[in-house]
């Protein structure tokens, strides 16, 4: 049986990385993005069926629901979509930006589980199970100056994602949360700095090498791929280059012999 899974923030980054993973591990995808002609690219090169939504809107996530219920079996929802706004300290924040991280971050994912769950729950019946993936961050696992709004935000949505798998317990529902440390994507950090080049030159700036999407999407993959009664709760991923959040590596990374 081919399974088949809904992947979100597929436009770009950890989110296009992970339709391509999955798509060479032989799903059938449906990418979901706001952007319409960035998931046409999306399409036409991995094959995959997409679908334009904004998360952070009521309506745009009920259309994908009746969109993906009269189209097939969904198998997996892999939550990406999210996002970081700014780098202020808390009393210089935008109050705007944290608005817009915990409506990306936090309230899209209660949304989309609550509109795909019965589907999923339907198609376990059949699959022998199904699956939850979330990309949360980190941040969610600690503070660091600059980062409140996110770290909040990543926070909230990886207690959503705890407290999902409590409360499906003893359904055949895999619940699985994946927390990249410094991975560098095109958008990312550049949409956090407002578009400031050189704000992200000088976050990678001798780091030997950062995560890039694909080694997320890897990860995601093999989760999704293992056998159906194993659930990998929680993993913690980062460059060997950055041992802990304020640990990181700039320069060559050598033995001490």
């Amino acid at each position: 049986m081919t399974r088949r899974a809904v992947v979100t923030g597929a436009s770009s980054g950890i989110g296009r990385a992970t339709v391509v993973a999955l798509r060479e591990a032989g799903w059938d995808v449906v990418g979901v993005a706001r952007r319409a002609e960035r998931l046409a690219q999306v399409a036409a090169e991995t094959g995959a069926a997409v679908f334009a939504a904004d998360l952070t809107k009521q309506a745009d996530v009920d259309a994908l629901a009746q969109y993906l219920e009269s189209t097939g079996t969904i198998h997996a929802l892999v939550q990406v979509a999210g996002g970081a706004a700014g780098t202020e300290r808390i009393e210089d924040a935008r109050t705007d930006d944290w608005e817009w991280m915990f409506q990306a971050n936090v309230m899209s994912t209660q949304r989309l589980v609550a509109a795909l769950l019965p589907q999923l729950r339907r198609a376990s019946l059949t699959g022998g199970h199904a699956d939850f993936a979330f990309v949360t961050s980190t941040a969610a696992q600690t503070a660091y100056e600059g980062g409140a709004g996110y770290n909040a935000a990543k926070a909230g949505e990886s207690m959503v994602v705890k407290a999902l798998r409590l409360e499906l317990a003893g359904e055949p529902l895999r619940v699985t949360e994946i927390a990249p440390g410094m991975v560098f994507t095109e958008e990312f950090t550049l949409n956090r700095n407002r578009g400031n080049t050189g704000a992200v030159a000088a976050t990678y700036e001798g780091v030997a090498a950062p995560l890039v999407a694909s080694d997320v999407a890897d990860v995601i993959s093999y989760a999704l791929n293992a056998p159906g009664h194993v659930n990998l709760d929680l993993i913690t991923m980062r460059p060997v280059a950055q041992a802990a959040q304020h640990v990181l590596i700039r320069g060559e990374l050598k033995p001490r012999l």
